[in-house]
């Protein structure tokens, strides 16, 4: 009886000493907070588990539109890392000290599309702009160009098409791009104006497309910033670097994003 008194006492110690020990490794593993844009909805994740097998840093992300994250980010959001669908936010948050001047790197080009469901009986690949006067199209949906670019590349390229007065009243708009998507994905919208990345994604993937020529809206360059917030700014800087020079990269290209032609200079510096 006596040497099972040690031996539980013995056992309890060893029990509390290995949770301990847990919680102090849990607490001690890196992990960024990183804010992206809606037309991201299908990269991010898998750029987010490839880094974590390369790395061991966890990124917790948090989607939404680029303008909302732009004034979450002047407010006191405790994010690391932002990446915008447009390069003007990032510029913005540099000028007003929020991020080191001249730290924004490009990442991606995006590009819009029409979007229909396969079950639509226009022919979208081969009408385009067409589609969208058919009097069977009550609702498109679009990104809210207040606080989302492919809402205002969406607005501008319905301008260049000389097609927006006649179907402004068609519009619906979404929070941000991923919303925009799920009008059309779930019937609420019969057609949809649409970052190309996310009709690439499973849930569309099987959809109508057709590409709006790019000359119509502007270039649409996405940057990304690391945050003077940032709790651990060197594996901030990792993931930059993992997505605009390193693997990253190619996980973008699949995810149906165009890449920069030549590599942002701030990422050629930090190669090693």
């Amino acid at each position: 009886m006596h040497w099972n008194g040690k031996s539980a006492r013995f056992g309890a110690s060893l029990a509390a000493l290995l949770l301990f020990a847990s919680h102090s490794f849990a607490q001690q593993k890196r992990q960024i907070r990183v804010a992206a844009a809606g037309d991201l909805q299908a990269a991010m994740p898998e750029l987010a588990r490839v880094f974590e097998l390369q790395t061991g840093i966890h990124a917790e992300v948090q989607f939404g539109s680029s303008g909302n994250f732009f004034a979450q980010i002047q407010n006191g959001a405790p994010l690391d890392v932002f990446f915008s669908a447009d390069s003007d936010y990032p510029r913005k948050l540099e000028a007003a000290g929020f991020a080191a001047p001249h730290s924004g790197v490009v990442y991606a080009i995006g590009s819009i599309v029409i979007w229909m469901p396969a079950s639509a009986s226009c022919d979208l690949p081969r009408l385009g702009w067409r589609c969208l006067l058919d009097p069977g199209i009550k609702r498109i949906a679009i990104a809210n160009p207040d606080h989302a670019p492919y809402g205002r590349a969406a607005v501008a390229a319905l301008r260049g098409a000389g097609l927006y007065d006649q179907l402004q009243e068609k519009l619906v708009l979404g929070e941000n791009i991923s919303q925009a998507a799920l009008f059309v994905q779930s019937g609420n919208a019969e057609a949809g104006i649409l970052a190309r990345a996310l009709t690439l994604a499973p849930a569309l993937r099987d959809g109508k497309r057709w590409e709006i020529p790019a000359s119509l809206y502007p270039r649409i360059e996405q940057s990304v910033i690391v945050l003077k917030s940032a709790n651990d700014a060197a594996a901030a800087d990792e993931f930059v670097k993992f997505a605009t020079s390193g693997p990253g990269r190619k996980i973008l290209l699949n995810s149906g994003f165009r890449l920069p032609a030549v590599m942002p200079a701030a990422a050629a510096a930090r190669q090693p």
